[in-house]
């Protein structure tokens, strides 16, 4: 969770990750950034995620990517 963090203070470092659950709702990660988001999970934690992932749910929180990013590590 700590790496995920990290990448997400990269992409912006003004929210605070920790307790904000409307990252999407809220506009906070634009298109832009999911992707580059989506693509530093991928590289970080050598998972691929599918178009059927890309949706705002598993988006919205940290906890949410993170639990998307366990999931998708356990699917392999």
């Amino acid at each position: 969770m700590e790496e995920l963090l990290e990448i997400l203070e990269e992409i912006n470092p003004d929210v605070d990750y920790e307790t904000c659950t409307t990252l999407i709702d809220d506009h906070i990660l634009d298109s832009f950034a999911i992707l580059s988001l989506v693509s530093e999970l991928e590289d970080a934690f050598d998972v691929q995620v599918s178009p059927g992932d890309m949706v705002a749910e598993n988006f919205n929180s940290a906890e949410a990517i993170w639990k998307m990013v366990q999931r998708l590590e356990e699917e392999g």
